[in-house]
């Protein structure tokens, strides 16, 4: 199992990987960044990418959109404090496959993981 967790917050990045080890996920690459983030994406694949919205240079909905011009099936989570309907909605129609707003316990994540990888 290899996961791309991408956010700005060097602490929510923390926060996500030691959830991910916890439940026995190892193989995680961490990008700062949409931009950062695509770079890893031409590098290698992934098995399930975890992303805030909010971020510099290129944010959360522009790469799940460019994702989803590349890959319809890799899961994409969304994790934000963009909590609002219409953000939901938007990140949903974008490719989405599930949303947590921050913040959000372990478990959460744990169980929102769970309906992808079989957990």
């Amino acid at each position: 199992m290899k996961v791309l967790i991408v956010d700005d917050s060097s602490t929510m990045l923390r926060i996500i990987e030691n959830t991910l080890k916890r439940i026995g996920i190892k193989n995680i690459t961490k990008a700062l960044n949409g931009i950062e983030a695509v770079e890893e994406l031409k590098k290698s694949k992934f098995d399930i990418v975890i992303t805030d919205w909010n971020m510099p240079e290129m944010n959360g909905y522009e790469l799940v959109l460019y994702i989803r011009e590349r890959d319809k099936e890799i899961p994409i989570i969304m994790v934000t404090t963009e909590g609002g309907k219409s953000e939901v909605i938007k990140a949903l129609k974008a490719g989405v496959n599930n949303y947590i707003v921050k913040p959000f316990t372990p478990q959460t994540l744990r169980e929102k993981l769970s309906l992808f990888l079989g957990m």
